[in-house]
């Protein structure tokens, strides 16, 4: 008779291969599924008073530097109050200790 140290193996590795033989063999069925169709040719045609803008044009580079120069300004004045807050404290000046070892208390 087979031991379970030796069916237990067994059984698994059988699923492995049944399982790895089935992803094989059905795997080119699921790309022929995947593949999408090409999307339906409307006839719907925009009316020419429906009001949507023909011409659509850029911001000009002018108009990023100011906002970009808006930008750095309150960025450099919310760090002056940052950088007033952050000296404040005093720094450590000495040996700092560290903890000392506790005995192992034994029962």
């Amino acid at each position: 008779m087979i031991s379970l140290r030796l069916a237990v193996p067994a059984i698994l590795a059988a699923a492995a291969v049944a399982g790895c033989f089935t992803y094989f063999v059905t795997q080119p069925a699921q790309v022929a599924a995947d593949q999408r169709s090409p999307p339906p040719v409307s006839d719907v045609t925009v009316p020419p008073d429906l009001g949507i803008p023909t011409n659509v044009s850029r911001p000009s580079p002018e108009d990023h530097i100011t906002a970009f120069e808006r930008a750095a300004e309150a960025i450099l004045k919310r760090a002056q109050n940052a950088g007033a807050s952050a000296g404040t404290e005093i720094p450590i000046a000495g040996r700092i200790p560290l903890p000392k070892r506790r005995p192992i208390t034994r029962p």
